[in-house]
């Protein structure tokens, strides 16, 4: 991406987020995040369906290609008139979009038709339902929801997954100021200064989609983060993983960030890996699961708008009762689960066959995510699972056990040690726990069976605000570069106090404890050429320096504050 396209979207997430915003007055953050998303998503469908019947139109008024199937000739019309009117009743067969895997959106849906009716005054009758009764204009939320409602009522697969906005009762200004602030900007041919950008509809809609989902976290905190993970968590995993091809699985996908990082990868390897972006996508299956309803919808939306095919269950559900893939083998399994989970059993999963490697504790869902996920890995199939670091060491209750049986069946692969602050949702520090079925080598790596690869990368990273902690490209880059020297055998040796590869020997001398700290040791520090005498000689000075200007301080801030009748 040129400095001009990302400018253009810099820009553009700054004004929405400014007019976005506004509801923040009128309403919570859980709530407003379903009116702004789904007028989001209202404006990409309606763009997908209005760019296809643009394609459309030139392709029945095409009469030199004779391959054109779409042609109608003029030649079948007598007047101009009938002719123009065939090829807008041809335009409204939606089987020209479906074919395409463009949602068929209803007159009564499209963006134009919205914004123009929001302005006009309540009582107007705006046409006739299905049922042939007039539909009135009431307010501009219910306009809204009855363009949610036909688009979900014309796509099977949209059924019972937009959020209705009308029952928060925001102010028809409001809404109308929100729905122009979106209309004011082309996303079909986009510009930037004059220069026309290479965004695409779906790329811009889909940024902006993101970019409000982490705001949304932010703004809700603890709450929000339970549907959101950093995007450079996600992508470091997913560039580790590598899913180029193959079944991949989150069994707490939130709002489907996983799945959106592993559809980018595929196109940011292309050129690299010399395949079609878009035809390499067809050699992915998405599947996902999410209990929170909300969520479950949010992560429906955000694959529309990527245009991402993909399998969430018939419904949102818990994942140990109710597991909606229990036939599913992924060749990629990545989550990013409660941590600690607490409020999780339940006498049902006593004895579950997922527990192979011993029961979780009732008081900690860690093991059970994860024995859940190596449940669903397929033979040849690798795992990431973001966890709580206590996951590494803790022998409470099964824990120690489990861990310990997880490390004899040698499916830990690697395990990378994160720094603090990276989450908007818990300060508790992370680490990913990387796990594959087979190490044995093959396609291009190699035999790894009895060694742990393990990342300290607690020191990586910087400080994008005084709270938050986030990773660079580059940062990611060395973490992935050394597990795939490592995997393939090229180029890998140990950095001290960074990474080292262990035994599984050399682990059970230490307990099956899989802290990194513990294997890859201290950083070597850079040594100079000063005498130790000498060193110590200006130092003492310097700390002498700064105790006489601390006493000195200390004196005026005292005589300060008896001019104001106070002794200390």
């Amino acid at each position: 991406m040129d400095n001009a396209e990302q400018q253009f979207l810099n820009d553009l997430d700054t004004k929405f987020w400014k007019a976005a915003d506004k509801l923040r007055a009128n309403m919570d953050a859980a709530n407003y995040k379903h009116v702004v998303l789904g007028l989001i998503f209202l404006k990409y469908v309606s763009d997908a369906f209005d760019a296809r019947q643009k394609e459309l139109k030139g392709l029945f008024e095409d009469k030199s290609n004779t391959d054109n199937i779409y042609a109608l000739s003029r030649d079948d019309y007598d007047t101009e008139e009938a002719y123009q009117q065939a090829i807008a009743e041809e335009l409204e067969v939606q089987d020209y979009y479906t074919e395409k895997n463009v949602f068929w959106v209803p007159k009564l849906a499209r963006w134009e038709t919205l914004k123009t009716n929001a302005a006009l005054p309540v009582g107007t009758v705006l046409g006739k339902d299905d049922s042939g009764k007039n539909i009135v204009m009431t307010s501009v939320s219910k306009l809204i929801d009855i363009a949610l409602d036909t688009i979900e009522n014309s796509n099977t697969k949209l059924k019972n997954i937009l959020n209705r906005i009308g029952h928060f009762q925001l102010g028809n200004d409001l809404l109308i100021s929100l729905i122009n602030v979106f209309s004011d900007t082309s996303f079909s041919e986009p510009e930037y200064n004059g220069v026309k950008l290479n965004l695409k509809s779906k790329d811009i809609l889909g940024h902006v989609y993101e970019y409000f989902l982490g705001q949304f976290a932010l703004a809700e905190g603890k709450q929000g983060g339970q549907y959101y993970t950093p995007k450079s968590i996600v992508t470091l995993i997913v560039e580790m993983l590598q899913p180029y091809n193959g079944r991949v699985y989150d069994p707490a996908m939130g709002s489907g960030g996983f799945f959106v990082s592993s559809d980018r990868f595929i196109e940011a390897h292309a050129d690299e890996k010399r395949y079609n972006a878009a035809e390499q996508k067809r050699n992915i299956s998405v599947y996902g699961q999410e209990s929170n309803p909300t969520t479950w919808r949010l992560a429906a939306m955000n694959m529309v708008i990527r245009g991402i095919d993909f399998n969430f269950g018939k419904q949102n559900a818990d994942t140990f009762l109710n597991d909606q893939h229990p036939d599913l083998r992924a060749d990629f399994v990545m989550a990013n689960p409660p941590f600690n989970m607490k409020e999780w059993w339940n006498a049902k999963l006593e004895d579950d066959v997922r527990w192979q490697y011993g029961t979780p504790p009732q008081s900690n869902a860690n093991f059970a995510w994860m024995q859940h996920m190596i449940h669903h890995l397929a033979p040849k199939g690798s795992m990431a699972l973001l966890l709580a670091n206590g996951s590494m060491s803790s022998n409470t209750n099964s824990e120690g056990e489990i861990r310990r049986a997880i490390i004899e069946a040698d499916l830990v692969e690697c395990m990378v040690a994160l720094p603090g602050q990276l989450f908007t949702n818990t300060q508790i520090p992370a680490c990913i726990w990387l796990l594959t079925k087979d190490k044995s080598g093959g396609n291009g790596k190699a035999h790894r069976k009895g060694e742990v690869l393990f990342i300290d990368a607690r020191q990586i990273g910087f400080m994008k605000d005084r709270v938050l902690r986030d990773f660079t490209p580059d940062d990611i880059k060395k973490i992935t570069n050394t597990f795939h020297a490592w995997q393939t055998d090229k180029n890998y040796e140990d950095e001290a106090g960074f990474c080292y590869v262990a035994t599984l020997d050399d682990i059970k001398k230490k307990g099956f404890v899989l802290t990194p700290g513990r294997y890859v040791g201290a950083a070597e520090q850079e040594g100079d050429d000063e005498p130790f005498a000498e060193k110590m000689t200006w130092l003492t000075g310097q700390l002498k320096e700064q105790f006489a200007e601390s006493a000195e301080l200390e004196k005026q801030i005292k005589a300060n504050l008896r001019g104001l009748g106070y002794e200390f």
